[in-house]
């Protein structure tokens, strides 16, 4: 009888709450505002030869790395962050190693671990969800050969200093430290060639964020040549389609939209923290698109605030399940026409004592 793999028979299911996102997406922190208007007419631009062939990658690649100031050889575009994760997981992970995540952060790392037949080792955050260096170099073993870290991290919006996460990836010379960087463009500091001073190091960016493009489903995974060499032999050479690839050089050459784009973000994120704490509502300073904000004491109280944020039109993520995270929600940041609604939306709830510990 045909069995799956025991790594994967007791792999926790992961099934993000996609179907019926019917009104304003301030759930899987997307641009609800769409992507720069050049990515569409380079869609219209393709004919059917474009889609007839295979994608060469490339290209794009060489584009992207002028974008990054590193070399072509140092990336590899991928079918998203998770498929960096993933490309990651496979090129190291043997069964018996381990890999190491800080708790709580973005569910995938967990699955791609424990996909590979590896242990998961994780790190609560501190207090107030601080990182602590010294807890993650205290939890590396002689068997970790992974370690992520989300920065800033999903779904508190708390960051890592370059110091720390240097001196974690010298800590673990003989595991990959990716640095999940998805909302770098909201915070604004990298570790982006940092490989060069510590060659397990890998930088991850999305184009799924601030670009607007999740639908595209595109990411880059950086790092030194030497490894990245070995990351590409378990890449598909055909792993990002052919429409992606044609309306990277598009987003990534509309710098104005991105820039333009992030200031109302921040302006929303600040609107959003002001009015979080005049509704008496507990939250945590973000450096991404979001904000974590505490409802309640339990899944039924952040379920109930979800619930009728929906019924406003509203979309917001519940995280009740996340370690350390319940009765919280995590609230996206949109622009300025957004972030009016969301407020709005957010006095009605406080006033009808929705949250728990709002002003009445």
């Amino acid at each position: 009888m045909l069995r799956p793999r025991e790594a994967v028979r007791t792999l926790p299911a992961y099934h993000p709450p996609l179907a019926g996102r019917n009104g304003l997406r301030l759930d899987f922190n997307e641009n609800t505002d769409g992507c720069s208007p050049r990515v569409l007419e380079g869609l219209r631009s393709l004919d059917r030869d474009e889609l007839a062939k295979y994608p060469e990658r490339e290209p794009v690649e060489a584009i992207v790395a002028d974008f990054l100031k590193a070399d072509p050889r140092e990336l590899l575009l991928t079918n998203g962050v998770d498929e960096a994760i993933h490309l990651l997981c496979q090129t190291y992970l043997e069964p018996g190693d381990e890999g190491l995540i800080v708790v709580p952060t973005y569910s995938m790392y967990r699955i791609y671990v424990m996909a590979a037949g590896a242990q998961l080792a994780s790190v609560p955050l501190g207090d107030e969800f601080r990182f602590s260096a010294e807890s993650v170099i205290s939890a590396i073993t002689g068997r970790t050969r992974f370690i992520a870290i989300a920065n800033p991290n999903n779904p508190t919006g708390t960051v890592v200093t370059s110091e720390q996460l240097l001196q974690i990836a010298r800590s673990a010379p003989e595991a990959a430290v990716l640095i999940d960087e998805a909302y770098f463009e909201f915070y604004g500091q990298t570790m982006m060639n940092e490989w060069r001073r510590a060659a397990n190091i890998f930088v991850a960016r999305t184009f799924s964020k601030a670009y607007g493009l999740a639908g595209l489903r595109l990411g880059v995974l950086a790092g030194d040549r030497e490894q990245m060499r070995a990351v590409r032999r378990v890449s598909s050479p055909y792993n990002v389609n052919a429409v992606a690839l044609a309306c990277l050089p598009k987003a990534l050459a509309d710098q104005d939209y991105i820039s333009r784009y992030v200031e109302e973000i921040l302006e929303t994120r600040m609107r959003l923290v002001r009015a979080l704490e005049a509704n008496g509502i507990r939250f945590w300073p973000s450096q991404a698109n979001f904000v974590l904000a505490r409802v309640g004491s339990s899944r039924a109280d952040a379920a109930r605030f979800v619930d009728e944020m929906r019924r406003r039109g509203i979309l917001v993520r519940d995280r009740s399940g996340d370690y350390g995270c319940e009765g919280c929600v995590r609230i996206t940041c949109g622009p300025r026409e957004h972030g009016d609604r969301v407020l709005e939306a957010l006095a009605e709830v406080s006033s009808e004592g929705v949250v728990q510990g709002a002003s009445r």
